[in-house]
Formats: C-alpha cells, structure tokens, sequence
C-alpha cells in the first residue's frame, strides 16, 4: 500500500529493472551476510559494530516532546523504534510512537477534528498524501529536510512526496511488492522448482498439494494484500498503459481487461485446495500470520508459499527459518510477456510546524536512518546513497540494488494511488470488494459491479 505524484507522471511509469530484479533474486537466492557500521554514530548502528561520522547535522532539541504514528507492528514497529532511539540520542528530544491501525485516513482524520494531530505521520498512500495537502494538514519540508532529498533521492521518489509542486514527504522506506517467498523445504519435497510464468506457478501449487502441504497462504483477513494480487496480475496481463488508466479510474472496473485478471485470479482463489485454509482460512488469516504459517513447523508448514512484498522477512525473521536459506524468493509469476513490478512505499509527512518534525524528517531522509533499519533487516530503502553493504543478507541486499538501480522507472501500488476511500479503508472499496471476490470467486460481474459502484462514488465520477 502506498502512493505519489497525484494521479500522473513518474509514479506511473513501469519498473524497467524488471529483468534485473529477477536477475537479482535469482543471484540472492543463496543468503549471505555482512552489513557495515552505523553512519549515526554511537549506539543507533544496530549490527556492524563501530561507529563512522554522521552525515547529517541535527539540531539539539533537549525536553521537547514529538509524537510519530505509522501503521507498523510486530518487528516493523520495533526496528522503527531503532531509528526513533538514534533521533532521541542525537537531538534530546522525546519521541512517542502512537501506532494507527490500518486506517491511516481515519485515524489522522479523528485526531485533527479533536485538535491533537501527531507531530508526524508515516503514510501508506499516495492518494493520502494528496488529500491531506489539499485540506492544508500538511506542513511543507523545511530547506535542510529539502537539502537532504534532494542529496539522496531520485527525482521520482521526491516527486511522490510533492504535491502541486511542494515537497510534503519523504518516503523513508520503500518496498518491492511483486514477489514469492516460498518454504525450501517443501518446494524440495515436492519437487517443485521455482515457477515463471502463471501456468507454472498452478501447476506448482497443484504438485505440492499432492504431497501433503497448502500450496498457498493468503491473508485475506487485510483486504490490502488481495489488491496486491490483482494489481501483480492486471500489470503483466494488461500492460502498463491499461494500469496507468485504471489506477486513475479513466477506464471503469467493468472493463474486459479487469473481467480478464480477476479470472485469472479466480484459477487460484477458486481452488480451495490450493489456498492454505481454504477460503474461509484465507479470510481469517492476518498478514503476518499468512507469512509465519508459511516457515513455520518444520516439516509440516501450513503453506508453502506466500506471495509478499520484501518486507515479509521481518515477519520470517520470527520464526526459526534463515532468509535465503530456508526462506527463499522469486518474482512473481509472469502473467503476460513478463513479470510484474509493483512498488510502494511510506512517506513521513509534518502536521505539526515544529523544529522537533522538522528535524525528524531530515533525520529520515539521509542514510543515517535509513542504514540503521537496513542492518536491523526487512526493510528496502530509495535513498540512492546508502552504501548497500548495509543490509543485513544478500536477499535484501540484492532487492535494494534493483530498486536503485531501476531509477525513476516504476509501477506504484495501484490501490495507493485511489483516494482512501476506496484503496485504503478496511471494511470498504476495494479492500471489501475484494474479500467479497475470495469469498465468491466466480461471482467475476458482481465483483466488477462492486468495484466500478465504489471507485465512482470515490473519485467523483
């Protein structure tokens, strides 16, 4: 889930290192290790030991008080914390994470009305980040924050955080959404070989269903990851252009090409057999668990595989498998002539105009914070100049390098991109329509119906 640039330009643009990041996974598959020191001097290194000269100058902040709220838990909290640890070291000040829930809107929404917003904000979506700018929430970037995106940041990932030519965001932590993690085990077991192309990847599940394992673990519990199995499909099915016109809703959800990809959808959603659960699991099934279920119990998974963003190993980081040993990756299956690439990404916006946000944001944007999150693991960074030995296993290593190494040529999250009414509430718009289709998986129309009803009623057509 997340967003940028409005409804055009940059953030629509297809990933052009597709090929390289196959490339890349495929290279990573063995692990590895390494990391290097902390650029945030002292104790905000995390692994690597000593410690080298910061790169960025904050100012001392002593007894102020700042409050951060973003929708992470679990060890995405708790890494986060790592970098909120450094901030409060380094300026003296003191910061109180207040966690969201899954409605960022909602939640930012309430505390305005109530006249106590957070000081920052990690947003998920780009289609938020607009329509906070517009209601005037947002507090523009101060010069030194500017002075360090513009340092560390391509033009496109600046881009996403602007809006109507101010820049509001930075986008902190990025992620590739267009991959498979799968138990090594079980595919051994089985068999089974990594798959490329759809056809491959069903006839797989099919092969590791016979030897006794759910082939696939889905958490349909957040409605956010089944429009990330859409939006992997309609991509590498019908092509950038269509994507590009959906995700502004310039083409309606009862086009063909939709009917075309929920179908496609519907070969696996529609075998019970093939979804760990069945359907009605897949429904009661959060995210983090649809990842953990599928690395742990030995010989006897519950899954063997879950399609997931490259954050997922901070999930499998919990359970006793090794990323790139125990826990492997490979892009997700090409639907059409190749393999999707889907981004998204978490941008830090002020709604508070104080020097404490000021400087978080700036802290944010330079390799210091980003290299402390990197060492702790499952975390992928578009700051262009964090050294890459930072990232704690080859896996990682090797996903950020695509990522940077792809430039301004990317495919943003499609849902990320709609106004949170439709792409990000839980219980609504897409997210709703889409549990509903897991639910019914040959009710393609009634879907389509749904979906065209919604976006409508969201984007004002």
């Amino acid at each position: 889930m997340r967003r940028g640039l409005g409804r055009t330009g940059t953030a629509g643009r297809v990933l052009a290192g597709g090929a390289a990041v196959a490339l890349a996974l495929g290279l990573a598959g063995c692990g590895g290790g390494g990391s290097g020191g902390s650029e945030g001097g002292g104790s905000g290194g995390g692994k690597g030991g000593g410690s080298t000269a910061p790169t960025v100058r904050l100012p001392k902040l002593d007894g102020q008080k700042l409050q951060v709220t973003a929708v992470w838990t679990g060890p995405e909290r708790e890494n986060f914390g790592k970098v909120l640890d450094e901030f409060e070291r380094r300026t003296g000040a003191k910061v109180d994470f207040v966690p969201s829930g899954d409605d960022m809107a909602g939640f930012i929404g309430s505390k305005i009305a109530g006249g106590g917003p957070p000081d920052v904000a990690m947003l998920q979506q780009v289609g938020v980040l607009n329509e906070f700018a517009a209601k005037g929430w947002l507090k523009p970037l101060g010069p030194d924050a500017r002075a360090q995106l513009a340092k560390n940041y391509s033009k496109g990932w600046q881009d996403l955080g602007a809006h109507k030519g101010t820049a509001y965001g930075v986008y902190f932590k990025a992620s590739n959404k267009s991959l498979v993690w799968y138990n090594a085990r079980a595919f051994g077991n089985a068999g089974v070989t990594e798959p490329k192309t759809w056809p491959q990847f069903l006839k797989a599940a099919q092969t590791i269903s016979e030897s006794g394992v759910e082939p696939v673990s889905v958490g349909g519990a957040d409605g956010w990851t089944l429009t990330d199995w859409f939006e992997n499909i309609y991509l590498s099915q019908a092509g950038p252009e269509k994507y590009d016109r959906l995700a502004q809703h310039r083409i309606k959800w009862t086009d063909a090409s939709v009917r075309q990809a929920l179908t496609t959808l519907g070969q696996l959603f529609g075998r019970k057999d093939l979804l760990a659960g069945g359907n009605a699991g897949a429904l009661q099934t959060d995210f983090p668990t649809a990842v953990t279920q599928t690395f742990s119990g030995g010989d006897a998974p519950k899954a063997a595989m879950v399609s997931s963003a490259d954050f997922a190993a901070a999930n499998i980081a919990q359970t006793k498998a090794k990323v790139g040993k125990d826990a492997k990756v490979f892009p997700f299956p090409a639907v059409g002539a190749k393999s999707p690439v889907v981004t998204g990404g978490d941008v830090a916006v002020a709604l508070k105009d104080s020097k404490a946000a000021q400087a978080l944001l700036t802290f944010l944007a330079s390799t210091d914070a980003a290299k402390i999150w990197a060492q702790a693991g499952g975390f992928v960074s578009p700051n262009k100049a964090l050294d890459q030995a930072a990232y704690a296993d080859g896996v990682m290593r090797e996903i950020a390098k695509a990522l940077i190494a792809a430039g301004d040529d990317f495919r943003f999250d499609m849902s990320d991109q709609a106004p949170a009414s439709f792409g990000g509430k839980p219980g609504q718009g897409e997210w709703k329509d889409l549990q509903d289709f897991l639910k019914s998986p040959k009710d393609i129309a009634g879907t389509q119906a749904r979906l065209e009803k919604d976006a409508a009623k969201s984007f004002g057509r």
